[in-house]
C-alpha cells in the first residue's frame, strides 16, 4: 500500500492582508463588509444591513442557530439587494477560525448543486448561492429564480471573496493528508465539538470513504502536542472500560459500545481513526492507519 505523508505547516490564526486598502482585515467587522459591497447592474445596493449575536442569532435563524454557535460563530451582518420587488438576502457569517467556517459550510453542503470556484469553495442555483472564504461563511437566497440572479450572486460572492482572501485558499490543509482510493468526492468535513457523540473528540477532521459492502470514515485530530493527544486516547479507553498499554504508533481498537470498533493510532500530537458507519469491523483498518500519517 502506499504510504500517504503530507508536509503540514500549521497556522492558527488567519493572515491579515497587509498594505491593500480594498482588502478586510483578518476578522473583517460589518462595517467593513457592508462598506466595501459591489455595484451590481440593474440592482440596487443595500443602503442598511443587520447584525446578529450569539445572544439573538435565534431570532433570524430559528433551529439553526446552536450549530452555528457550536462552529466558533461570532456574528452575522444580513443585508438585501432589490431589483423591483426582486430580492438577493445575504447573510455573511464570520467565524473564530477558517476552519469553523469551511466546517459550516462543508454541513449544509449540497451535491446536488452547482459548484464554483469562488473563495474556498462556492456552491449554488439560479436562486441560492453558499460560498466560504477565510473566516466567513456566506449564504445567499433570492425570491426570484433567473441566471441573471445566480450572475448577480456570483458576482457578490467573488467581490466579498477576494477581500477576504486573495488567495482564494480551498479547503483545510489538513485533508491533503487523506487517502484519495475510495474517497466520496466533496465528503470532507469538519466537526467541531462531540465526534461520533464523545464530548472529548472536538476539532475533528474527516472524510467518508466507500467500497462495494463498506462506508466508513477516515479522521483526524489534531491536539496541538503528544500530551493532549495521549490524554485523548486515555479518555476514550476509559470510556471503553479498557485496560490495556498505550504506545504511540500502535494501533488500539476501542471497543465503543456505541459505535462499534474504532481503531486509533496515536502519533504525535494527532490522532488518527476509523469510523464504520455500520458499527462494524473494517477490514484492514490497522494498515489504513499505519500509511495514513502526518510528517
Amino acid at each position: 500500500m502506499k504510504k500517504v505523508a503530507f508536509i503540514f505547516f500549521l497556522t492558527t490564526a488567519f493572515p491579515a492582508l497587509v498594505g491593500a486598502q480594498s482588502s478586510f482585515s483578518a476578522a473583517p467587522t460589518p462595517e467593513e463588509i457592508f462598506s466595501s459591497l459591489p455595484d451590481i447592474p440593474g440592482w440596487t445596493k443595500p443602503t442598511d444591513k443587520e447584525v446578529f449575536d450569539s445572544e439573538n442569532l435565534f431570532d433570524r435563524i430559528n433551529g439553526a442557530a446552536p450549530l452555528f454557535i457550536e462552529s466558533g460563530f461570532c456574528e452575522m451582518t444580513t443585508f438585501d439587494y432589490t431589483k423591483g420587488n426582486d430580492y438577493i438576502t445575504v447573510q455573511v457569517y464570520r467565524h473564530a477560525t477558517p476552519q469553523d467556517a469551511f466546517g459550516m459550510y462543508a454541513a449544509e453542503r449540497s451535491p446536488e448543486l452547482t459548484f464554483y470556484k469562488i473563495g474556498g469553495e462556492a456552491h449554488g442555483n439560479n436562486e441560492s448561492l453558499f460560498f466560504f472564504s477565510g473566516v466567513l461563511y456566506v449564504k445567499m437566497q433570492s425570491n426570484a429564480a433567473s441566471e441573471n440572479v445566480n450572475a448577480a450572486m456570483c458576482k457578490i460572492a467573488e467581490s466579498i471573496a477576494a477581500k477576504i482572501d486573495k488567495n482564494q485558499q480551498g479547503y483545510p490543509s489538513l485533508f491533503n493528508v487523506f487517502p484519495d482510493a475510495n474517497k466520496i468526492e466533496g465528503s470532507e468535513m469538519y466537526v467541531t465539538s462531540s465526534y461520533i457523540g464523545h464530548d472529548f473528540l472536538n476539532k475533528v477532521y474527516a472524510c467518508r470513504y466507500k467500497t462495494e459492502n463498506l462506508k466508513y470514515q477516515l479522521f483526524i485530530i489534531d491536539m496541538g502536542n503528544a500530551d493532549a493527544a495521549k490524554e485523548i486516547m486515555k479518555k476514550y479507553l476509559e470510556f471503553a472500560k479498557q485496560d490495556e498499554p498505550l504506545q504511540e504508533g500502535g494501533v488500539v481498537v476501542i471497543k465503543d459500545r456505541y459505535n462499534g470498533d474504532v481503531p486509533m493510532r496515536w502519533a504525535g500530537r494527532f490522532l488518527f481513526g476509523v469510523y464504520n458507519e455500520n458499527g462494524e469491523p473494517t477490514p484492514n483498518a490497522s494498515a489504513i492507519l499505519q500509511n495514513f500519517t502526518v510528517l
